[in-house]
């Protein structure tokens, strides 16, 4: 059986960080591709590891990713950093 499923990565101090949202698996490496690649082989072990149950517990079949933006005021220091 083969599943498709996202791979989000980014940069985590000289480290990439690969998280998988639909198993809520992760790995790492020192490149995008190596991040990924130990990011299948955890999610491979997985699935040959895991119960039918466990795998139907953890997979989420719809996941969406979509970027979003806010907005922030710049307020006056927040009561517990104001001096007395």
């Amino acid at each position: 059986m083969k599943y498709k499923l996202t791979a989000i990565i980014q940069k985590e101090d000289d480290m990439f960080v690969a998280l998988c949202p639909e198993l809520d698996i992760a790995s790492q490496g020192y490149t995008i591709e190596e991040a990924k690649k130990n990011l299948e082989e955890a999610v491979t072990l997985f699935f040959e590891c895991a119960s039918p149950e466990e795998i139907k517990e953890r997979l989420k079949e719809e996941i969406y990713i979509s970027p979003f933006e806010v907005s922030i005021v710049e307020a006056e220091s927040p009561f517990w950093q104001r001096s007395l």
